[in-house]
């Protein structure tokens, strides 16, 4: 069977207005990528409203293409301007700069597209492998296991999106999570916080929510300063040097996709986490020689980068299928996409859709290849765009905010939304609140409530089996240290021992 799914996605994606989505997304990704400020989530976001209307298999290539090319972009303005396109690219920004500034800004974009889709391609193995796995171990999971799996993913998103400040995530989360909350409840249908309007009592559509938390901030913030940007030219390179330098650090490609795919599989971590772990790696098992180039050219450095944050895309996706749990932002927003579409990712999902997966996984080796030959092809066209005035462009991706909340349900209510949400992801990014969390906080919310209260309703409101179940009891420790960590407990308790000992 495994086979047939194979060949029947090979099929579906090779159709000609297939392709056409195909290349048409993972160039707007591109696009989206290269300029500055503008994430592969709201990429996503974006296009997931504009695809709603689409045939499922299609807008689903569209979103995966779209995702692949975001992630992809960002090192084009990393390498040429030294202002990473994505976070993603920030870790390639160290050596491929330095690398344009010696004259050979083709030569790093070069090195930079092909690990990127090496990177995403050695990932499509673990998604074909350990997501059935993963599925398999999930099926073990009841109410109080789900639910304490939403509590564990909110937080580890909040700790680590928050840059030390985990509160500030935790926050964010726990606010995404009362969000969740308006509408009919899921176990009752009984209406909360609606007020009486009979738009609230339907719940809060994710898609305006997530433009709204990550297009606005953006929008405001490039109108800020001056607009203009300097940009280095692109130089010419031999292909044969490149295929040449790729094909030396080979052990450096492999080693890097293994910890961008463990990185991914990580909820809340994200792709430019997997950037900077494989980029360090990379420097730490240098000699102490080679050790002194990086940061000045070394194209290693931009090799590791690159596959690292670009293998996470696949690790990303496998706790998203698997127990419904996004490893990264762009998941998150990725996983609302499925859901819109009518897919359920979680452990039923290899029963209800046993393709999915392979679609998933075929979808993004084709999405790899075709970023590899826009990117080369696109790469002089993206230096003119990098010039355009950044507050000529914003208006643009405004309208586009406003369309795509407009097409998930044609109801004017749904701008409303965004405009509402666009200033609570503006008063977060003020508060330096991450508005990660508080989307996954949106997306978690509904499993949290519905377990919860079901898990009460079976044990009359005792809270007592959530401690004997052995998967319980695994959550709430890691949850517990994590709580503590976040909050200095255990550095203070190192303190001490320490003043102990010395006295």
């Amino acid at each position: 069977m495994t086979a047939q799914y194979l060949l029947n996605a090979i099929l579906t994606v090779l159709t000609p207005i297939n392709l056409l989505f195909l290349v048409l997304s993972t160039t707007a990704g591109l696009m989206m990528g290269v300029l500055p400020g503008l994430s592969a989530t709201m990429a996503i976001a974006l296009l997931t409203g504009l695809t709603y209307n689409f045939p499922t298999q299609s807008a689903l290539i569209a979103l995966i293409g779209v995702y692949v090319g975001s992630i992809s972009g960002g090192c084009q303005s990393a390498i040429l301007l030294n202002i990473p396109g994505t976070p993603a690219s920030a870790a390639t920004a160290l050596d491929g700069f330095p690398i344009a500034k010696q004259g050979k800004g083709g030569l790093g974009i070069f090195l930079a597209t092909t690990v990127s889709c090496l990177g995403t391609i050695i990932s499509v193995i673990f998604v074909l492998t350990l997501t059935p796995m993963l599925t398999s171990m999930a099926l073990k999971f009841a109410s109080w296991e789900f639910f304490l799996l939403s509590i564990f993913g909110i937080l580890i998103c909040g700790a680590i999106t928050a840059q030390g400040k985990a509160v500030k995530g935790w926050i964010s989360g726990i606010l995404g999570l009362l969000v969740a909350m308006i509408g009919l409840d899921t176990v009752d249908t009984f209406a909360r916080f609606s007020y009486g309007n009979v738009n609230m009592m339907s719940g809060i559509q994710l898609i305006p929510v997530m433009i709204g938390l990550f297009g606005f901030p953006e929008i405001v913030k490039s109108f800020k300063g001056d607009g203009a940007s300097e940009i280095q030219k692109l130089t010419k390179f031999k292909a044969r040097e490149g295929f040449k330098l790729v094909g030396k650090n080979i052990g450096t490609i492999i080693r890097s996709a293994f910890i961008g795919v463990g990185v991914g599989i990580i909820p809340g971590v994200g792709e430019d986490v997997g950037g900077w772990l494989s980029y360090w790696a990379t420097k730490s098992l240098s000699s102490e020689e080679e050790k002194q180039t990086f940061g000045t050219g070394n194209p290693r450095g931009v090799i590791s980068a690159e596959t690292g944050n670009n293998a996470c895309i696949g690790g990303a996706i496998i706790p998203v299928l698997s127990l419904a749990v996004p490893g990264s932002a762009p998941a998150a927003v990725l996983l609302a996409a499925f859901l819109m579409h009518g897919y359920r990712p979680g452990p039923l999902l290899m029963t209800e859709s046993p393709d999915f997966v392979y679609n998933v996984g075929i979808y993004l080796v084709f999405a790899a290849i075709a970023m590899w030959v826009i990117a080369l092809l696109m790469a002089k066209v993206t230096v003119r765009v990098l010039r355009m005035n950044k507050k000529i462009l914003m208006p643009i991706i405004y309208v586009l905010c406003i369309i795509g909340s407009y097409l998930i349900n044609y109801n004017m209510f749904d701008i409303k939304v965004m405009f509402a949400f666009g200033i609570v992801g503006m008063f977060l990014s003020y508060m330096d609140c991450p508005p990660a969390p508080f989307l996954l906080g949106v997306i978690l919310g509904p499993m949290a409530d519905s377990n919860l209260r079901r898990a009460l309703r079976l044990s009359d409101g005792s809270f007592a089996p959530m401690f004997q179940r052995p998967i319980c009891i695994v959550f709430l420790i890691v949850i517990a240290a994590m709580i503590l960590s976040q909050l200095g407990v255990f550095r203070q308790l190192k303190k001490v021992n320490t003043r102990r000992k010395t006295a």
